[in-house]
């Protein structure tokens, strides 16, 4: 551990000074620094420099934090406080600005970003890479070069001229003449006093440059007004027919401040309408059930064998049309349901030569879950989803389309951003809907684009997507967040604003404070989720066991119906409208299909009888009793195919009528035609002369055929995509510190010294296999403890602190310090050993 008192010189030597509470901060906040885990604290600090890293990092940011940024690259290197502050404020001060610094502040330091006392912050050199201006990458902030950046190339002799047409005194050397020009327009007072010199058009140059970009052209003969900002140094010329305005004329000309707007607290997510708490659960349980119902019927009607596969994978653009007509709804919301039923585990590709889609095992057994836990499943299956159904119909970077299923719809920012429109949602009073408008500022300054502001984002388009989504699966009610969805989202996937400590001179508002939100654990999304399906159960519609039957051949379901009812019901009669009440109508060949399922007469009048609240009307059981007396009057079976009948009257004028022409019949027996057509053309055939044929097996026996044919082999839900590396959880973080430190310790702790010259910096020791086994057996006996490197059986090398217990048979079995567990060690694994100074 440093010492406090000593400012830092390096990143490493602020890490050192951190306690374990701050470094698991910095690794929970960025947690590819911990993949794999670093050796050593400057290790830590050199990963925590890389492009790679500062790039994620700076993206994670919110506004203000990267306006403090973006700030302290275009500051002095290093920059005391005061400074940082003014570049932010201005002249003219900003409470809000002063009070919410020390957080952003806090937030750059907590990450590595920004390193040192307050009186000489650094920002990492990545990051001022990467933010301060140059003529390649212009500054967020719209400034320019410093006027010793912007002078570099300068000639001597136009430098003197420069000083001596501002009125300074000609200097002996540039580098006096550059700062004597940079205190001059650093100053305001004999700053202000020669801009008011200049003539109206050199100020709207100026005025035209100050905020951005500050890159000029020219003419070879400049203009007068421009001739004079060039001679004062103004402008200063980078390249030719290029100028450019120096950083410290612009801060002058913008009052001190770096940005124009800055943005110190975030944009507040204002209700747009307000309904009664009750009002919004009832309309977002009567989605979650039309939700239910639309997968479910989505799955039942691909349950025998759905769309075929396209060779690269995903549905036609065709098959989703007639699955959105199926579904009657649009083809952007049958993308959805298709998705969600796939995210869900619910449907996948059977994996036949001729591959479709269709139900998976899963299913089942989902059918079998009460109503609210199959709702939940849903719901819980999109949240975590990294799968967008917004973007199917768009083009990828190959400009392939993009299909419905295929690849090329994962979006790793989904969950989270699903997450944290739920959970600016949660935050507002129960039963207020926002504007989409105030959800999409709140997300921009949680987290700013990096360059040009484009409405067509995909974070904001993947928060007008989750709105409409949530909506659709019954999360929301009215815009507004139910009870369910708030169960849902889970208690512990927010801290409150109250939980977020604060640190110094941190006064926000508790309203204006961001949330802090945390993905739930796998068992703490089981149990929100349990939590979200008792709190919806109660206002879901009971299921009713009985319909309304009517003279006109139609039923009336008033409301839901039991499944088992359900299920009979959608094979003996066609859905024929849907709403609050669903009408079935009976007709010739729904009753044909529900006796080739296996029903009799009887079967179907005391269904009928069972569960009707009205008399069965007489025209009903006609048309059941008549379909039934001609149904498997004919029966046709394979040969190629062949029809059989023992009344050969109806063979024959099966054979006198021109439609059957098509089927090639010919008569092998009075009581059997052979068709060249196979048995399925046949039966079709038939069936549109109308007849009542039925098919029969090998045997003779009439073939049943029954719905729930075909499922794919056992598939397993499509896994998220993630967003990086996950967050490590506190035992991770506790032994991966624990390591790191122990590393720290070896690699920073005195070796004694010997003749061999020392190992240089980042090397291991290295002696030979007699020295080892002997500094070893020593240090047994003295109870020393040792520095050792070490290569283990995938070639990785690394040093440790260890403490010699025991050494037998080529092995060393020690206390290690940097695993903090007793090891055991082959000696010609290690590469070498180096006693520790005494004063270690």
């Amino acid at each position: 551990m440093s010492n406090p008192a000593v400012p830092p010189r390096s990143l490493a030597e602020a890490l050192r000074a951190r306690d374990d509470a701050s470094l698991a901060a910095l690794l929970r906040a960025r947690p590819d620094l911990i993949t794999p885990v670093p050796t050593d604290l400057t290790q830590l600090a050199t990963r925590a420099g890389t492009r790679a890293s500062v790039v994620r990092a700076l993206e994670r940011l919110d506004r203000f934090a990267l306006q403090t940024a973006e700030a302290l690259a275009v500051a002095a290197d290093p920059a005391p406080y005061e400074e940082l502050l003014a570049l932010l404020t201005g002249d003219g001060g900003d409470p809000a600005v002063s009070s919410a610094l020390p957080r952003a502040l806090a937030t750059l330091r907590e990450q590595a970003l920004v390193w040192g006392d307050d009186d000489r912050l650094r920002l990492v050199r990545t990051a001022r890479e990467l933010l301060a201006p140059s003529p390649q990458h212009p500054s967020p902030t719209g400034l320019g070069p410093t006027v010793q950046e912007a002078t570099a190339g300068m000639s001597p002799g136009r430098i003197q001229d420069i000083v001596t047409a501002t009125g300074l005194g000609s200097t002996h050397d540039s580098v006096s003449a550059v700062a004597s020009l940079t205190a001059l327009f650093g100053d305001r007072k004999r700053m202000s006093a020669l801009l008011d010199g200049l003539p109206e058009e050199s100020r709207e140059v100026l005025t035209r440059l100050v905020w951005g970009p500050p890159y000029g052209q020219v003419t070879a003969d400049p203009a007068a007004h421009l001739r004079r900002l060039l001679d004062l140094g103004l402008l200063v010329p980078t390249a030719p027919g290029t100028v450019v305005l120096p950083r410290e004329v612009a801060l002058h000309l913008r009052g001190g401040r770096a940005h124009r707007a800055v943005e110190p607290l975030p944009t507040a997510v204002e209700p747009a309408a307000t309904h009664r708490p009750q009002v919004v659960d009832a309309t977002a349980a009567g989605q979650a059930y039309t939700a239910l119902a639309t997968v479910e019927e989505l799955l039942k009607d691909w349950d025998e064998g759905g769309p075929a596969v396209l060779r690269a994978g995903g549905l036609s653009v065709r098959d989703l049309k007639r699955t959105a007509v199926a579904l009657d709804v649009a083809e952007p919301v049958a993308a959805f349901w298709v998705e969600l039923a796939y995210a869900a585990g619910l449907l996948a590709s059977d994996g036949e030569a001729d591959e479709r889609y269709a139900a998976t095992p899963a299913h089942d057994e989902w059918l079998e879950q009460p109503v609210a836990q199959r709702w939940a499943r849903l719901a819980e299956a999109w949240l975590t989803a990294t799968r967008v159904s917004g973007l199917v119909g768009g083009r990828d970077a190959k400009e392939r389309t993009l299909s419905t299923l295929g690849p090329g719809l994962d979006r790793s920012a989904a969950p989270e951003v699903r997450h944290r429109v739920l959970t600016l949602l949660a935050g507002l009073p129960e039963g207020a809907s926002p504007s989409k408008e105030s959800v999409l500022a709140r997300l921009r300054w949680e987290r700013p684009l990096r360059g040009p502001q484009r409405e067509d984002d995909l974070r904001s388009r993947l928060a007008e997507w989750t709105l409409a989504e949530a909506e659709l699966l019954g999360l929301t009610g009215r815009g507004a967040l139910s009870g369910h969805g708030r169960a849902l989202l889970g208690a512990t996937a927010q801290k409150t604003p109250d939980q977020v400590p604060e640190g110094p001179g941190d006064k926000l508002p508790v309203h204006h404070r961001p949330t802090v939100a945390e993905p739930l654990s796998p068992a703490e999304q089981a149990t929100a989720s349990a939590a979200a399906a008792r709190l919806l159960a109660p206002l879901l519609p009971e299921p009713l066991d009985h319909v309304l039957l009517q003279a006109d051949l139609t039923a009336v379901a008033p409301g839901p119906l039991q499944r088992s009812l359900a299920e009979v019901l959608d094979v003996l009669a066609d859905v024929e409208s849907k709403g609050g009440a669903t009408v079935y109508r009976f007709t010739p060949g729904s009753v044909r299909r529900a006796l080739d399922a296996g029903q009799s007469a009887s079967d179907l009048h005391a269904f009928l009888a069972a569960h009707a609240r009205t008399p069965v009307p007489q025209p009903l059981t006609y048309l059941i009793d008549d379909v039934a007396r001609r149904h498997g009057h004919l029966r046709v079976g394979a040969a190629s195919a062949y029809v059989r009948c023992d009344d050969d009257a109806l063979l024959n004028e099966i054979l006198a009528d021109k439609r059957a022409a098509g089927l090639r019949l010919r008569r092998l027996a009075p009581t059997v035609l052979a068709a060249q057509a196979d048995p399925a053309s046949l039966l079709d055939g038939l069936r549109a002369m109308g007849f009542a044929p039925a098919a029969e097996s090998a045997e003779g026996d009439v073939l049943i055929t029954r719905a729930h044919a075909h499922r794919t082999p056992p598939r397993t839900a499509p896994e998220p995509v993630p967003d990086g590396p996950p967050i490590p959880d506190a035992t991770l973080l506790s032994a991966a510190i624990r390591a790191i430190r122990a590393g720290d310790l070896a690699s920073t702790t005195p070796r004694r010294q010997t003749d061999r010259p020392p190992p240089a910096t980042g090397e291991f020791p290295r002696t030979n296999s007699a020295e080892t086994l002997a500094t070893m057996q020593a240090a047994v006996l003295t109870g020393e403890a040792l520095w050792i490197g070490y290569v283990n059986a995938e070639g990785a090398a690394s040093q440790r602190l260890i403490a010699p217990v025991r050494v037998e048979g080529g092995f060393v079995t020690a206390y290690d310090h940097t695993a903090d567990e007793v090891r055991t060690y082959p000696l010609h694994r290690v590469t070498g050993v180096s006693e520790l100074a005494d004063e270690a």
